[in-house]
């Protein structure tokens, strides 16, 4: 069987949430089933490090799908000609999007509808394009994989879909991510905070991720001890301005530290030698950063809200990501109380068990073949 896969956000250097997904799952199934062919879709060059294997193809379909006229492009008329061309027995799109022209028995991936909660924090044209067109995938797509049960349940809510066509996924975390030794976190500190001990957040520097509170909590904390810095690893996403004006208004602005987008062995360096993980969104369909932290043996503090009480359960400590006091205090509670820092980390062993990178394939394979069944296309 010949099965193609949408993995246009696996590009080498600048992979976040998606494009992991998108690398991690992919190339997991295709070695998984190498009685099937795989067919890896890419909307630039292919890179050559990935889409290689015995029985998987990578193939440039153009144009560069990187903004809504151009996503159209791709997914209706590009992907389309594609699947017929190649011969393909069914489609697997791993970032949310879908052909409703074609006819080729689909499997999508939705990682959040985040754009339908927080809709002020998406340029007006790309919202249109979210409103219009993600409730028709969804519909048009046999079968849908979710990253969490929250999603699933964001789906049901917002487009009727009914949850027996939803498989819950979720995400996990490389095998890069592990505890450091005391060497190792004395590195760390001094290579990303001169030093110091450090909480840290991980991901990009967009509204959704609530960095302006964080950076005002961190303030309040900041004031109430000398001995704890911030470091903040990720890139400076759109509306980025309140942000900056908020780190500008700091106190204790000297005492954080903006790396912007680390390579991955750099970003488990710097997530394995942190005090604790720092993770107040305000939104978020899975939370990786929230699982690697659990694999660096290093306590979370994270939001209340949507996926991340369901990926933390007990192993993290929960705020209201609105409360600036009260992530204040949660940052004073891990900095000052070790004891709570070794139960987190304890329990965190625990719940990481949870989430691999390995479970989440398998359970894409599973639900691409549950699709198949139902399409009567066998198991052959």
């Amino acid at each position: 069987m010949r099965i193609a896969v949408n993995t246009r956000f696996v590009i080498p250097g600048k992979l976040e949430g998606i494009g992991w997904f998108s690398r991690e799952a992919s190339w997991r199934m295709a070695r998984a089933h190498p009685e099937h062919r795989f067919l890896f879709l890419f909307d630039r060059t292919v890179p050559s490090a990935f889409a290689e294997g015995e029985n998987v193809q990578g193939i440039q379909v153009p144009p560069p799908a990187r903004h809504p006229w151009l996503w159209r492009a791709w997914f209706e008329y590009s992907i389309p000609r594609a699947l017929k061309r190649h011969r393909a027995d069914a489609f697997v799109s791993l970032d949310g999007y879908c052909s409703v022209r074609s006819r080729v028995p689909t499997y999508m991936v939705v990682h959040d509808l985040a754009f339908e909660h927080f809709a002020d924090h998406v340029p007006p044209r790309v919202l249109r394009y979210y409103r219009h067109w993600s409730p028709r995938y969804a519909q048009r797509a046999e079968r849908l994989g979710a990253v969490s049960a929250a999603t699933r349940d964001d789906i049901v809510a917002r487009y009727g879909i009914p949850p027996e066509r939803i498989d819950v996924l979720g995400n996990g975390a490389h095998d890069r991510y592990k505890p450091l030794d005391a060497a190792g976190r004395s590195a760390a500190r001094e290579r990303f905070a001169r030093g110091r001990s450090y909480a840290i957040y991980v991901g990009s520097l967009h509204p959704r991720k609530n960095l302006e509170r964080l950076f005002r909590a961190f303030d309040r904390a900041a004031g109430q001890t000398p001995e704890l810095d911030l470091v903040v690893a990720g890139r400076m996403a759109w509306q980025s301005g309140p942000i900056q004006a908020a780190y500008e208004g700091m106190k204790h602005r000297d005492r954080v530290h903006l790396t912007g987008h680390l390579e991955p062995e750099a970003l488990a360096e710097a997530l394995g030698g942190a005090e604790a993980l720092v993770y107040p969104s305000l939104f978020e369909g899975f939370g990786i950063p929230i699982v690697e932290a659990f694999a660096c043996d290093v306590p979370v503090l994270t939001s209340t809200v949507s996926s991340m009480p369901e990926v933390a359960e007990d192993a993290a400590l929960l705020v209201d990501p609105t409360d600036e006091a009260a992530l204040a205090e949660g940052i004073l509670r891990l900095h000052r109380e070790p004891a709570l820092r070794e139960a987190l980390v304890a329990k965190g062993r625990v719940r990481r068990q949870a989430y691999s990178w390995e479970k989440t394939a398998e359970r894409l394979w599973d639900g691409v073949q549950r699709m198949l069944d139902e399409q009567g296309l066998g198991r052959g």
